[in-house]
Formats: structure tokens, C-alpha cells, sequence
């Protein structure tokens, strides 16, 4: 009864995450409609630029449009028109077109939504082929070692829009089994579907395969395995025991790629929600990308509900009574093949870094533009001649330094969020969706743009993921008898945290920092690419794969060197020793 009691306490009161997700889209909308006053450049010279692309306006001009959009009442009074217009249906006239908002948002989050279900379409048929040799063996009681997870890691490693480009070229261009741009049709929707889904397919299916074997070796797996249960009977329960710690991966994963995906929907000219709130941000275009900015919030505040919904459905009546089995994650042996994998990925890199910081990274050669790979160029020379090998080793240290300082704070951020549920899980559904590139928008209106302030708005977006993870498996945790056990006999709030909480969370936390590291990686260089972040002609890596991305079919080595080079550091990662684990969820003293 008092666990049961503990656990209803535990959970997160309904009007508690309610609040925080009012509360959070109310302050994120705010935020927006402070962008053209926060901006260093007039409002009315923006939305007249992008009207006509008049660089040198008179000032006539820009006080007719002043007067028009009422920029001189101040951004707390559009704001209040704008949210009174919407019970009516009214979400404004763009600044930009003149056009009626409603119908553009309507229609872009309709594209937008088709392709995030064909990438989730996509995501499971991925994270299942993943995690199907662990799901087959462990059924079979014959999972001995554990898994490298280079695989996975190489596949979520891989950029977004690279994939898209190489998908466009080789299905849409050479062999022509798909359209190459547009949306018109289910065929549309399959390239870019694959270039969202596989990514994020091997990011789902890596945790998931590291779940897995915990769940196989609990007691009744064994028992069933004794009296002769089908493996497949196994197998399906196994699955629906490791998958609540899971599924709330899918909403800043999968759910945000409605205005995330910007570069894959500008690769397949794909009207999407992300591409019309991109394009308003840049424009200053309020009434649209506030509309956009709300769809996103509504989006993800029912996402979450849905996801935590299937949660404890699956979890069933051992959440609600606080009987829930704690899942201690076996000693299996480490195989000879994960201290090769390190072993090679680690002398990759130093070779690549150590030869590049040889070589000048700035020096310009019109004359050897895009060289393929040769004994001076040995990995070749980009759009300005300038040596490849040399921009990748001088921006080894500062990519993966930045990388993992910004990953670190947003898992330290995500687990003190997660372990405070009552606060943070409306918050985590409303930061969830929101693109790294408005948070981007919002932090260089503030503060100018630079490596540090591309760095700030990712971690102000980045700790979602690590939120929802923590915050779900300390609800499961929390549910277990032996934490019953522990408060009965005097157990207070701090040991249990220190005994029994945060060693079960912290393992789980660190995979998914590792699998999300080259996407770190690469959101940081997308923000640069905007003109948000890094500056050229800093040599870094996901700047180069940014910058280069254009010559991927005329020139592929300047995109696959960098990108080959991301995929060493993920496999890196996720291989490196990291010494004898604890077994999660059991009690360490």
C-alpha cells in the first residue's frame, strides 16, 4: 500500500505538467515575437528586403511600413492581436506576401506530418533490423557478449542531408525509381523519408539493443525458457519490458523533424513546416512564424501525452503499484572485436589530426579547386584549394572539444530536469519540437553570432532528450520493489538517490550522449552555415560537410572525408573501454 502510495507521489500531477506546458509555449511564443526587436537591424528594413530586396530603402519607405504592420506599438501588442485573432481562425496576414497565415501554416504542417509518419515508418523498420541479433539470441538464451554497437553508431552518425543528397543522385538521378524534388504523391515521400528515418532508426534501435539484454536475463525469461515457452513468446515480452525506457526517444528524435528537418526539405524542395518557419524567421515574418511556432508546441504537448500514454500501457499494473521488477543489466563478456574497432578508430583519427596539423588549413589555391586525392592532397582540396587533410586536423580539437562540452551540459542539464518530474515534464514536450535552428535565431538576435552562441542555443533545445529518458526510467525506477524495500527500512530521499537512482539512470544517460554525439556535431554546423554560429573559414568539421555539401556529386571526397572522419569519432565513442559497469537498477550498498 505505501508503495503504491510513494509511486502516485512520484508521478508527475497532472495540473503540475500542464502548467509547465503552458507556461513554457507561453515564454517560447514571447520569445519569438521579441525577435525583430532583439535583432541589431530595423524590423521594417527586414520585411521590406525580403518584399523586394531593396538594400537601400528611403526613409519614407520604411516609416510607410512601420505604419502598416504597427511596428511602432511594440512587440507585446502584436503579440496580444495575434492570440486574440485565433479563436476566430484568424492567425494574421504574412508581413511578407500579404497572404492569409492559417492556410500556409495548415498546409505546410500537413506536408510536414506525412514525413515525420514516414520516417517513423522508417525508424522502426531500422531500430528492428538493429536490434533483431540481440532480440534473436536473447530469446534463445544464448546472448554471451555484448554488443559493439559500432553499426548503430555509424548509421546515426551519418548527416541528414548528406544522405539525402547521395539518395537523391543515386535513386532519383542515376536510376530514377524516385522523384528529385517536389511533393506530389507517396513516391515523394520515400527519399526523404530514408534520409530522416535511418538516422534516427539507428539511434532508437542502438538504445534499444543496449536495453535488451537486461530484460532477457530477468527471472521470468529465465523460467519461461525453462519450461519451454516459444522464443518468439520471449522475445515479444522482452521487447514490451525494454521499450517504455525507449519510447520517449521518439519525441525529440522522431516528433521533431515536423521543423527540424530544414536541409532535407530544401534538398527535395519539400513545402514543409520547417522550411516556412526558417524562411519567416530570417524574413522577420512574424504571424507565420508565430503560427508555426504554436503548431510546433500543440504537436509536441500531444506527442508526449500519447508517448507517456503507451508507456504505462505497456508497463501496465506493476507502474501503478509500485511492483515494478528493477532491470539489472548483465556482466556479458566484451568481445575481442570492440578493442580492435577503438583500437583502429582511435589510430585513424590521431594519424588524421597529427599529418593535417602539418599542413596550412587557410592557404587558398584557385588553381587547385577541387582536386581529388593525390600524394600532395591526400585527401583532396575543396571549392577555394584548400587542402582537405589540413582542415580536418586542425578542426579535430575544436569540433569534438565543443561537441562534448555542449553534449555534457545538455545531459547534466537533462538529468537534473529528469529527476525533478514534476517540473520539467510539460517543458520537455514543448522544447522537445522546437528546431535548434529558431533557438539559434533567438540567442544570435541577443548576443551576435559565434561558436559560443551556436554552442548556448543547442543547449538550450539539447537536454530534451536526456530529460525524457531520465525522467522515464526514474518513474520505473522508482516503481521497483527494491526501492520499497529500501524506504521501509529508513532509506531517506538522499540515499536513495545516491544508492539506487542515479546509478540506474547514469548508464542508460551516457549511451545516449555517445550515439548523439556526431549529431551535436552537426546541428552545431548547420546553425553555422546560417550564419548563426561558427565563421568561416574556421576549419570544422561539420562546417565542411555544410560547406561542401554542394559538390558532394561533382566532387564526393569533400563531403566524405569529413563525414567519414564523424563516423571514426561516433564509433570511437560508442567502443571506447569505460571500465567495469554496475549493474542499473540494483542496489549498490
Amino acid at each position: 500500500m505505501s508503495s503504491a502510495h510513494g509511486t502516485t507521489l512520484a508521478r508527475p500531477a497532472r495540473w503540475v505538467a500542464g502548467v509547465g506546458r503552458i507556461g513554457a509555449g507561453t515564454a517560447l511564443l514571447t520569445a519569438v515575437a521579441l525577435l525583430p526587436w532583439l535583432s541589431r537591424t530595423d524590423p521594417a528594413l527586414t520585411v521590406l528586403r525580403a518584399r523586394s530586396a531593396d538594400q537601400d530603402p528611403t526613409p519614407a519607405e520604411l516609416a510607410a511600413v512601420r505604419g502598416e504592420l504597427g511596428l511602432d506599438a511594440g512587440p507585446f501588442a502584436h503579440l496580444a492581436d495575434w492570440l486574440g485573432g485565433l479563436p476566430r481562425g484568424d492567425a494574421g496576414t504574412s508581413w511578407v506576401s500579404g497572404e492569409p497565415v492559417l492556410p500556409q501554416v495548415t498546409a505546410a504542417l500537413g506536408v510536414s506530418v506525412t514525413l515525420m509518419l514516414g520516417a517513423l515508418l522508417v525508424t522502426v523498420v531500422v531500430a528492428a533490423a538493429v536490434s533483431a541479433r540481440t532480440v534473436h539470441l536473447g530469446a534463445r538464451r544464448r546472448l554471451r557478449r555484448e554488443r559493439t554497437g559500432a553499426g548503430a553508431a555509424i548509421l546515426a552518425a551519418l548527416p541528414k542531408f548528406l544522405l539525402a543528397s547521395l539518395l537523391a543522385l543515386v535513386c532519383g538521378v542515376w536510376l530514377g525509381w524516385f522523384p528529385t524534388g517536389g511533393w506530389d504523391g507517396p513516391a515523394s515521400m520515400v527519399l526523404p523519408a530514408l534520409a530522416l528515418g535511418v538516422p534516427s532508426g539507428a539511434m532508437i534501435g542502438g538504445l534499444l539493443d543496449q536495453a535488451l539484454p537486461a530484460a532477457f536475463h530477468e527471472p521470468w525469461a529465465q523460467t519461461w525458457r525453462a519450461v519451454g515457452f516459444p522464443p518468439l513468446h520471449t522475445a515479444r515480452h522482452a521487447l514490451r519490458r525494454a521499450l517504455p525506457g525507449v519510447l520517449p526517444q521518439l519525441l525529440p528524435t522522431v516528433v521533431a523533424l515536423v521543423g527540424g528537418a530544414v536541409a532535407v526539405e530544401r534538398i527535395f524542395n519539400i513545402p514543409g513546416l520547417g522550411r516556412l518557419a526558417l524562411d519567416a524567421a530570417i524574413a522577420q515574418d512574424l504571424p507565420p512564424l508565430q503560427t508555426a511556432t504554436l503548431s510546433l508546441v500543440l504537436l509536441g504537448t500531444v506527442a508526449g501525452l500519447l508517448v507517456q500514454a503507451l508507456r504505462r500501457a505497456l508497463l501496465g499494473r506493476a507502474l501503478r503499484d509500485g511492483a515494478l521488477p528493477a532491470l539489472p543489466r548483465p556482466e556479458l563478456a566484451t568481445g575481442r572485436a570492440r578493442h580492435l574497432i577503438a583500437a583502429g578508430c582511435a589510430l585513424a583519427l590521431l594519424a588524421l589530426v597529427l599529418t593535417g596539423l602539418l599542413r596550412d588549413p587557410l592557404h587558398v589555391d584557385t588553381a587547385a579547386r577541387l582536386l581529388p586525392p593525390s600524394t600532395a592532397h591526400p585527401l583532396g582540396t575543396d571549392s577555394l584549394g584548400r587542402d582537405l587533410l589540413a582542415r580536418l586536423g586542425h578542426g579535430a580539437l575544436r569540433t569534438a572539444a565543443v561537441a562534448l562540452a555542449v553534449t555534457a551540459v545538455c545531459a547534466l542539464t537533462g538529468l537534473l530536469l529528469g529527476l525533478a518530474p514534476r517540473v520539467s515534464s510539460g517543458l520537455t514536450d514543448v522544447v522537445a519540437t522546437m528546431p535548434a535552428v529558431l533557438a539559434g535565431l533567438l540567442v544570435t538576435a541577443a548576443v551576435g553570432p559565434s561558436l559560443w552562441g551556436a554552442a548556448l542555443a543547442v543547449c538550450l533545445v539539447g537536454w530534451s532528450p536526456y530529460a525524457a529518458q531520465s525522467a522515464a526510467l526514474l518513474e520505473q525506477e522508482r516503481a521497483g520493489g527494491h526501492i520499497a524495500a529500501a524506504r521501509s527500512l529508513g532509506a531517506g530521499r538522499g540515499h536513495l538517490l545516491r544508492r539506487h537512482l542515479i546509478p540506474a539512470l547514469s548508464a542508460p544517460l551516457l549511451r545516449n550522449a555517445l550515439l548523439r554525439l556526431p549529431t551535436t556535431v552537426l546541428v552545431l554546423a548547420s546553425l553555422g552555415f546560417l550564419g548563426l554560429g561558427e565563421q568561416p573559414p574556421t576549419p570544422e568539421w561539420g562546417r565542411l560537410l555544410s560547406e561542401n555539401q554542394p559538390y558532394a556529386e561533382l566532387a564526393p571526397w569533400t563531403v566524405l572525408a569529413p563525414a567519414c572522419a564523424l563516423i571514426l569519432l561516433s564509433v570511437l565513442a560508442v567502443t571506447a573501454p569505460r571500465g567495469r559497469r554496475q549493474a542499473t537498477g540494483t542496489p549498490t550498498g
